[in-house]
């Protein structure tokens, strides 16, 4: 199978994404930013034209979520427009997978349980409400070849992220103060890669939660980075309200989940660099795919399996 992936060789999740892809026998192209004008339709048709992919992984967006109150037209380009322009060019064809990555704050975050696909969503910021939009779009433009991938809190290897950011805080301070009233779930992007694909290779369509299991506060998630780097650096918490922050920002962005996941092996971990605090296992994550493609059995996934070697 073909797939075209959006930042494949610069973002996050689209290196995530291409290095499971071909890991599985799948051809890739990306495409990236310097490419050329990828908010415009001319350009998008004329690789869609040339690539033909069977699937198209829409990994790139706006991801500022302080910044995005100061340009909520540009955020609303690449978060809804952006998407939407792939959906209707999808559409004309008549052939292809669309699938396409959102967020958790699209919720408001007033919650005492794990948020589900079918829970209502009242964003909070510009961004929630441009990830939102662009959900809708696509779903209502490409029901039948299409789905939407909820996640949060996104860490792993190739790009600047959270964990990365506070590591290298450590080597330079004694101490640095993280914020303790914001919980989520934090996932590590092989992880969400995997899932994303094996959604892709059975057609599923609709909406997704993808995280791991397990839950932290950004202060937990800080020590535990901190602790498993073996960094003397110290982590103290504080509250959002002390913060000079611009968005409005979730309480709770903890998904929906099964907690019997496998315990997760702490050497591993550490030899790594990363961290996460559950793994969760394909049997529990697919069970709505296994309803809509009858398959065989799925293993359990720890995603240091899929480390680059």
């Amino acid at each position: 199978m073909k797939a075209l992936v959006l930042e494949g060789r610069t973002g996050l999740l689209g290196q995530a994404l291409r290095h499971v892809l071909l890991g599985r026998g799948w051809s890739v192209e990306s495409l990236e930013r310097s490419d050329g004008d990828i908010l415009d339709a001319d350009f998008l048709q004329a690789r869609l034209d040339s690539c033909a992919p069977d699937v198209v992984f829409s990994s790139l967006g706006w991801n500022t979520v302080d910044d995005a109150e100061d340009h909520p037209d540009e955020v609303l380009l690449y978060n809804r427009t952006l998407p939407h322009t792939l959906a209707c060019l999808l559409k004309t064809r008549g052939q292809g997978h669309l699938v396409h990555f959102s967020s958790g704050l699209v919720f408001s975050g007033q919650h005492g349980s794990p948020w589900r696909e079918e829970d209502a969503t009242a964003p909070l910021n510009v961004y929630g409400k441009t990830r939102l939009a662009g959900e809708q779009a696509v779903l209502q433009t490409l029901p039948e070849r299409a789905c939407v991938v909820r996640t949060g809190w996104l860490f792993g290897p190739g790009k600047r992220n959270f964990v990365d950011d506070i590591l290298n805080a450590c080597h330079r301070r004694d101490s640095i103060t993280i914020v303790d009233d914001r919980t989520g779930s934090p996932t590590y992007s092989l992880d969400l890669a995997l899932w994303s694909i094996m959604l892709a290779e059975r057609q599923a369509t609709g909406l997704w939660h993808a995280v791991n299991s397990g839950q932290a506060t950004w202060c937990e998630l800080a020590c535990e980075a901190v602790g498993l780097a073996g960094n003397k650096c110290r982590v103290s918490a504080r509250l959002v309200a002390e913060m000079l922050r611009v968005a409005r920002s979730m309480r709770w962005s903890i998904f929906s989940r099964v907690p019997t996941s496998p315990p997760i092996d702490r050497q591993k971990m550490k030899s790594t660099g990363y961290s996460v605090f559950c793994m969760l296992s394909i049997e529990t994550f697919m069970p709505k795919v296994m309803a809509q493609r009858p398959i065989a059995v799925f293993s359990t996934l720890t995603y240091f399996s899929l480390m680059p070697r």
